[in-house]
């Protein structure tokens, strides 16, 4: 099954593009690491079930004195759906979802 998100600039309207993003296994074990595309995503195609975080380096695309400098998003994965996690980025404040 699959894992992807899509990195939002809501601020400026815009994906955020070249934030570099890990996933990792609850245990912190890195199952894959990357940067957003020039449209804010980025995808993993080998993850099973199990508890899942998804590391994103909100400093590199914000700033070094980001409010947030990285965002840490746990999630479960239970079925062999895909699953989409998003991330609407702002400079003091960020949310997320499960998306489709």
């Amino acid at each position: 099954m699959s894992v992807s998100t899509h990195v939002l600039d809501t601020a400026r309207g815009i994906p955020a593009a070249g934030v570099p993003i890990r996933l990792e296994t609850a245990d912190a074990i890195v199952v894959g690491d990357g940067v957003t595309d020039e449209d804010g995503r980025l995808r993993w195609d080998d993850a099973g079930t199990g508890r899942y975080r998804l590391v994103i380096d909100t400093a590199a695309y914000l700033g070094p004195d980001a409010f947030f400098p990285e965002v840490a998003i746990a999630f479960t994965v239970a079925d062999a759906r895909h699953h989409h996690v998003p991330l609407l980025l702002s400079p003091f404040g960020y949310s997320t979802y499960r998306g489709s």
